[in-house]
């Protein structure tokens, strides 16, 4: 049987179809697709035990982040935006990263890519204007929108140097 790796996204994120230059929701929705893409870009043809492993002097790892993903997906697109009662995956502090393990590294990276199509799902029909509260502020979808990109960025640069230290592969 041959050992599991990471799939490679269908399409290169550079490649992505994102419009640089339409209306306001598309290009966030567009870009957050390209930091999507990226990250699990940075994680393609690892192992599981690869994706698990925590070779900074950190609590982070490559599967530990995409559990996080799958959870800020989940909190900020589908529960507070889409309005969903759909159980956080990681309630406990922390137990996205501590928890994240090579043997269940293969069920939460396809947890995480197919949290996307829900998240999105979740937001359709919902105008970029709506807003939500969390924690005291108001904050519209397109708001919501900047913040996820913001985290992607931040984590996707966590995965680059996560990646590099595991086997040396740098640009993905």
């Amino acid at each position: 049987m041959p050992l599991w790796t990471a799939p490679a996204p269908d399409v290169s994120p550079h490649d992505h179809d994102a419009t640089t230059t339409g209306p306001e929701r598309e290009l966030l929705e567009g870009y957050l697709g390209f930091c999507r893409l990226t990250f699990q870009n940075v994680c393609a043809g690892l192992t599981a035990e690869q994706l698990a492993a925590r070779p900074l002097p950190t609590s982070m790892s490559l599967i530990g982040l995409a559990r996080h993903l799958t959870k800020v997906e989940r909190v900020w697109l589908r529960i507070r935006a889409g309005g969903q009662d759909v159980p956080n995956p990681y309630p406990e502090t922390d137990s996205d990263f501590d928890g994240a393990s090579a043997a269940g590294a293969e069920a939460d990276l396809l947890t995480y890519l197919a949290e996307w199509a829900a998240a999105d799902a979740a937001v359709r029909d919902v105008s970029i204007e709506h807003t939500v509260e969390v924690r005291g502020e108001t904050l519209s979808l397109r708001m919501i929108y900047v913040h996820l990109i913001g985290e992607y960025q931040r984590h996707n640069g966590h995965a680059d140097l996560i990646r590099e230290s595991l086997d040396g592969v740098t640009g993905r």
